[in-house]
């Protein structure tokens, strides 16, 4: 239900704005306010989505709980899908998703009312520490033997 009225509420708001902008400032401005903000909003996300991949790397590397990293992810994700959304309010949820006290303060308010019932590495497995600078000496056989390929190199493959 909720779904359904957000799909109905926000282009009905954008539309609103649109008209109201646009007879203050002109058509042309408002076309170019729009593309600014969708060129920005591309390059913020570019920017922060790229810190949010590290700490998440950087958080599985270390055996911590991805939850967060992940979140601030994903809404730096959703903020980037907001910005490219032609529309004023669509680029100001999008620009405050981009500002890590509201990222922080939307995952709090989640984890406050989402409840994770279980988290496990695998069936059976156990996390493993941190990585370690250790050689472990070993033997193997091979299983199978390689295949061949069965076609002939087209150009847009490497041998």
């Amino acid at each position: 239900m909720w779904l359904l009225l957000a799909f109905i509420a926000v282009p009905m708001i954008e539309i609103a704005l649109f008209i109201q902008v646009g007879g203050l400032i002109g058509l042309g401005w408002t076309l170019l306010i729009v593309l600014g903000t969708a060129i920005l909003g591309t390059y913020l996300m570019r920017a922060q989505g790229a810190m949010a991949l590290n700490n998440l790397k950087r958080s599985f590397s270390e055996m911590r709980d991805p939850s967060e990293p992940l979140a601030d992810a994903a809404m730096i994700l959703v903020a980037g899908v907001l910005l490219l959304t032609p529309g004023f309010f669509t680029d100001a949820l999008g620009l405050a998703l981009l500002t890590p006290p509201v990222r922080h303060a939307a995952f709090r308010w989640l984890r406050r009312n989402v409840k994770v019932t279980g988290f496990s590495a695998g069936p059976g497995q156990r996390p493993r520490p941190p990585f370690r600078d250790e050689v472990i000496d070993g033997t193997y056989h091979e299983v199978e033997p390689p295949k061949r390929p069965t076609h002939t190199n087209s150009g847009w493959t490497r041998h």
